[in-house]
């Protein structure tokens, strides 16, 4: 029997109503009258957790291990719950603001409901959940936006504030929606919305939380003209060169670049902001030629961002060398059982060392002034770490004391050339007062690379490391991208994440693996990804390199889920590659695609077949065209330096043809005057000559080209192209 009545939370979109024993009981969307929790699951509202039983009589009665307790207890007094739990003495006190978009809960404080002893500690909470919901499964779910949804209505709890953790549980038909704190964050004065809406609305409900708490735009960054933009990545642009970048760029229609730090900022390994030996020798006058050079970039129609690694520090900058400073990140700490003098080589501790990471490179501990390495460490007494090498990294040799403390440093798992800053101490400001400093110069978007490098807890820090350098950055970035995210990522990572590149030969299997599975997941959160990067090869002996196909293979899948694509380039490598003019049309054309929303929701379906290949042409008029292809097998004989793919329009077989990096001639078993060809759809064709052999076609072999058969099938077409041979 409930203990009292329920409580009643609405507004005209919604009704909440959580029982008088602590369970919620109902959620309904009053417009249709839908419900939206789970029938018959009596789930509490809120729990908190303790690292075990604190109260004298529960630990007695119970075993001493990390124990939740559920609500059992809630009652309304003004605009406030008071929520009481099973078997402990502690009662919560979460504020309700019910707005027309959305009801919020902040958590303000937590009291004990009996004495307990003015000798004794506050029994000690590790997590608290102050809102637990398990909304029925709906169709889709959000696993990054913590929402549940169908076409018809949206349930959405979201953190309204960084230091708010919401997450989910897995349930039986239902998934409850949670929102709640963490002792290594904060314990009060955190924050969560409920919104429930009519699915299209609910973007506007978040951009009312986003504007009623002064989060970043995330909504208003997903409705940006730029939003599906893909862009040009570099690491090589300087302002003598920034012409032939502008050049490619808008070769393949693209209105993005994307600038790697390295590519303005002296950097051997990885060296962060505070820590740069200034800017590269191309940049004579620092920030004003960063400056004149981004305001090239915009003058051609290219919008400039930039890539950082906002969490690392590099091991060659002065935050490292020649003494390490106090607020890098330790991943453990250890007691000297001896002395450590100057020279010794092997370090005596009282902790075992067991599970410290052997990974080379990474095996590094900063004691006082210095770092040293070792090779190995023993895991019975006397514990001691052996194979010593004092000072490494250049830094100051010193010695300790019995009992001095000393840590394990979070070496960077990426190459081991920085590490990574403690978030827990004001070196992320440091970094990112400095990443602003270089924003200021005319960048409009930014890659938060290397993400996940914080400690934990990684729900809070991820978005926390991100956060605290997004909101330096003045005006606010049109979109970022990130290498990791977590819930409150979702308002600055409007962009997604990107894959690392992958080779010629695995980029379509890769595709279909990684970003084509992901993209699904993120239109579930009302976002979208970046398909690429793409690298950039030319055809050796060792790699087929890059070919329009692969482009058109990775730019079509984007484009069926709204996403972008990004890619790795370098003018020197571009002008290497005999195909790149090939290569660019097909980024140009998915371009213009995606800025004229070109598609229609049939293509997308269309595209979103992973067994089926598209090409987009352009017709005899010059407008899109969307076909269906197919790849020719063992063309030209069955070597790789010929590629064909073959498809049907107006009644007619046609093949997309091309040699991966040669010019010659391809000679096919058909008459002369059944074949045409030309560079494209809307230009002039012209007929083939007759080979050397009756009955046989002379073509041109070298980019790309597309070929009209007469009076053979596509069947027939497919077979001449596997006869052909080059000559």
């Amino acid at each position: 029997m409930d203990r009292s009545p329920d409580v009643i939370l609405e507004n005209a979109q919604v009704r909440l109503t959580i029982a008088g024993d602590g369970t919620a009981r109902s959620l309904v969307y009053k417009p249709t009258g839908t419900e939206c929790l789970a029938p018959n699951r009596r789930v509490p509202i809120s729990t908190i957790t303790e690292p075990r039983p604190y109260q004298n009589e529960v630990k007695l009665a119970y075993p001493n291990r990390r124990t939740t307790f559920s609500s059992c207890s809630v009652r309304q007094e003004g605009d406030r719950l008071i929520i009481g739990y099973e078997l402990i003495p502690w009662a919560a006190t979460v504020r309700v603001k019910i707005t027309d978009d959305y009801l919020a809960f902040t958590l303000e404080a937590f009291h004990l409901t009996e004495p307990y002893g003015i000798t004794m500690t506050e029994p000690p909470i590790a997590e608290m959940w102050f809102l637990r919901l398990p909304v029925r499964e709906l169709g889709h779910w959000g696993d990054w936006l913590n929402v549940i949804w169908n076409e018809q209505v949206a349930v959405n709890v979201l953190a309204a504030e960084p230091a708010t953790n919401a997450d989910s549980e897995a349930g039986d038909g239902y998934r409850i929606l949670q929102a709640g704190t963490d002792v290594q964050v904060q314990l009060t004065g955190v924050a969560a919305a409920l919104i429930t809406c009519a699915t299209p609305d609910l973007l506007d409900r978040i951009a009312a939380v986003e504007r009623d708490y002064g989060l970043p735009s995330g909504v208003a960054s997903r409705r940006r003209e730029l939003y599906t933009a893909s862009y040009y990545w570099t690491a090589s642009v300087t302002p003598a060169n920034v012409d032939e970048h502008i050049h490619y760029a808008r070769l393949g229609g693209f209105r993005l670049m994307s600038i790697y730090y390295p590519a303005f900022l002296e950097s051997r390994g990885y060296k962060l902001i505070g820590n740069y030996d200034g800017y590269r020798p191309e940049y004579p006058n620092g920030r004003a030629d960063l400056r004149a050079m981004l305001g090239r970039i915009k003058a051609a129609g290219i919008t400039p961002g930039c890539h950082f690694l906002h969490s690392h520090i590099g091991r060659e900058s002065r935050y490292v060398t020649p003494v390490p400073d106090r607020r890098l990140n330790l991943l453990r700490i250890f007691t000297l059982a001896r002395r450590l003098g100057e020279t010794d080589t092997t370090i005596y501790v009282q902790q075992n060392p067991l599970h410290a990471t052997m990974a080379p490179e990474r095996r590094v501990l900063k004691i006082g002034t210095e770092l040293v390495s070792y090779e190995g460490f023993t895991t019975t007494p006397p514990y001691t770490f052996y194979g010593c090498v004092r000072g490494i990294d250049r830094t100051t040799i010193n010695s300790q004391p019995e009992g001095a403390l000393f840590g394990l440093l979070d070496v960077s798992e990426f190459g081991a050339t920085s590490v990574y800053l403690d978030q827990n101490s004001d070196l992320q400001d440091e970094v990112a007062a400095g990443i602003a400093d270089l924003w200021d110069a005319g960048f409009e978007f930014i890659y938060f690379d290397g993400s996940e490098g914080v400690n934990p807890p990684f729900w809070y820090h991820v978005a926390g490391a991100q956060y605290r350098v997004f909101r330096q950055l003045a005006p606010e970035p049109l979109f970022a991208e990130g290498a990791a995210k977590t819930h409150f990522s979702w308002h600055m990572l409007t962009g997604g994440n990107a894959f690392d590149v992958f080779s010629p030969e695995s980029l379509k299997a890769e595709t279909l693996r990684h970003p084509f599975r992901e993209a699904p997941r993120m239109r579930d959160n009302f976002t979208r990804l970046n398909f690429g990067w793409l690298g950039y090869w030319v055809p050796s002996e060792s790699t087929v390199g890059t070919q329009p196909d692969q482009l058109e293979f990775v730019t079509s899948k984007a484009a069926a889920w709204d996403c972008p694509v990004s890619i790795h380039a370098d003018p020197a490598v571009l002008a290497q590659h005999p195909r790149t003019a090939d290569n660019f049309e097909v980024f140009r054309r998915w371009e213009e695609v995606r800025a004229r929303k070109w598609l229609t929701d049939a293509q997308k379906a269309r595209l979103r077949d992973p067994s089926q290949e598209f090409i987009l042409l352009r017709d005899e008029q010059g407008e899109f065209e969307l076909v269906s292809c197919d790849q020719v097998e063992s063309a030209a004989g069955g070597g790789r330096e010929v590629i064909a793919y073959t498809f049907e329009r107006q009644g007619a077989a046609y093949a997309v043809y091309w040699h991966i990096a040669a010019e010659g001639h391809l000679e096919l078993p058909l008459p002369p005057q059944q074949v045409e060809v030309c560079r494209d759809l809307n230009e002039a064709a012209s007929g083939a000559t007759p080979g050397k052999d009756d009955g046989t076609a002379l073509v041109p072999l070298g980019g790309r080209r597309y070929l009209r058969a007469t009076g053979t099938s596509r069947t027939g077409l497919i077979a001449a192209l596997q006869q052909a041979r080059t000559a």
